[in-house]
């Protein structure tokens, strides 16, 4: 990769990273209408849980930090830091990019040119472990929300759904922990089957290694859940039971519908509104409360990932 083609990629980011902030928070205006969300709300309270939530997404993307730390450690290994600021400048190319597949390219540009293509395949495995725990947790938030919703019994649609993510987590969970098996399955795909020769990296990750990338995953996933159990409480009102069964289906159907850059927000918010709202008065508090976790969680770190990647030092030749 050329230094001018780094250099066209960095402002890239950055320009599409501002213009989509300000289209997005343009969009919905209705200043009046949400600011009734916080009257009568303690300014200590909510400055509060902010201060709470801020400290959460440092410890969410560290966490996520140290999980590919020991993905690429057997390809180049890189310090905490390193991979701190790869792990957020990631997620500037990741904002535009459909469903956020993008953040492992801004993640590699940190590595050697050589390490780039191996490290990718590397960082997918920590991209579908998070997948397996999303799925997991969703499955079971799913089964606890139709339960408590029909008491007489789930219906043959619920079901449906239900089996449909069941069978979807078993397979990725084998799919993740048969390391041959996802080799064989990237073969066979012909946007990167001419990289396959690198896919052999996934190889070599024990299954020891790989608990510990399921288990960084699933605390990364707690952290975010009290993080919008906390928003939700502080600006809608939710408490803590309603949230604990709505939030892991919000995030599993986020997670499954397709979205690129303008959209991930609109079916964030709309999906907590749809799941979360029934159960209280204010949609306009679940809707703030959806906003606030992705501006804290995704715009304000790929924002930092887009200066990130504008002042780094990003090498452009293999060694020699």
């Amino acid at each position: 990769m050329s230094r001018r083609t780094i250099l066209f990629i960095r402002w890239g980011v950055f320009v599409l990273a501002c213009a989509f902030l300000y289209l997005r928070l343009a969009k919905h205006g209705d200043l009046v209408g949400f600011a009734e969300v916080f009257r009568g709300r303690d300014p200590d309270m909510l400055f509060g849980a902010l201060g709470v939530v801020l400290l959460l997404m440092v410890l969410n993307w560290g966490l996520e930090s140290m999980k590919w730390r020991m993905l690429v450690r057997g390809i180049e290994p890189v310090s905490f830091a390193e991979a701190f600021k790869a792990t957020i400048a990631g997620t500037s190319i990741g904002m535009i990019t459909p469903n956020r597949v993008g953040e492992f390219v801004g993640r590699v540009l940190f590595l050697a040119p050589e390490n780039r293509i191996p490290a990718s395949f590397a960082t997918a495995v920590g991209s579908i472990a998070q997948f397996v725990i999303t799925l997991l947790f969703g499955t079971v938030g799913l089964i606890a929300l139709i339960l408590t919703a029909q008491a007489d019994g789930a219906g043959p649609q619920s079901v449906a759904w239900i089996a449909l993510c069941a069978v979807v987590a078993v397979c990725t969970l084998l799919l993740y922990f048969t390391p041959d098996l996802l080799r064989a399955v990237v073969a066979r795909l012909p946007i990167v089957r001419k990289w396959e020769r690198h896919a052999a990296v996934l190889e070599g990750f024990r299954t020891r290694l790989l608990l510990i990338v399921l288990l960084f995953s699933a605390l990364r996933y707690v952290v975010f859940t009290v993080q919008f159990i906390i928003i939700l409480q502080v600006l809608a009102g939710v408490g803590i039971g309603d949230s604990l069964m709505a939030i892991p289906v919000a995030f599993l159907f986020s997670t499954l519908i397709p979205t690129v850059m303008l959209t991930e927000l609109g079916v964030r918010g709309s999906v907590a509104v749809a799941l979360i709202s029934p159960q209280v008065t204010y949609d306009k508090g679940v809707f703030l409360a959806s906003t606030a976790l992705w501006l804290v969680n995704i715009a304000l770190p790929a924002l930092s990932g887009s200066i990130i990647l504008l002042v780094a030092r990003i090498r452009s030749t293999s060694k020699a």
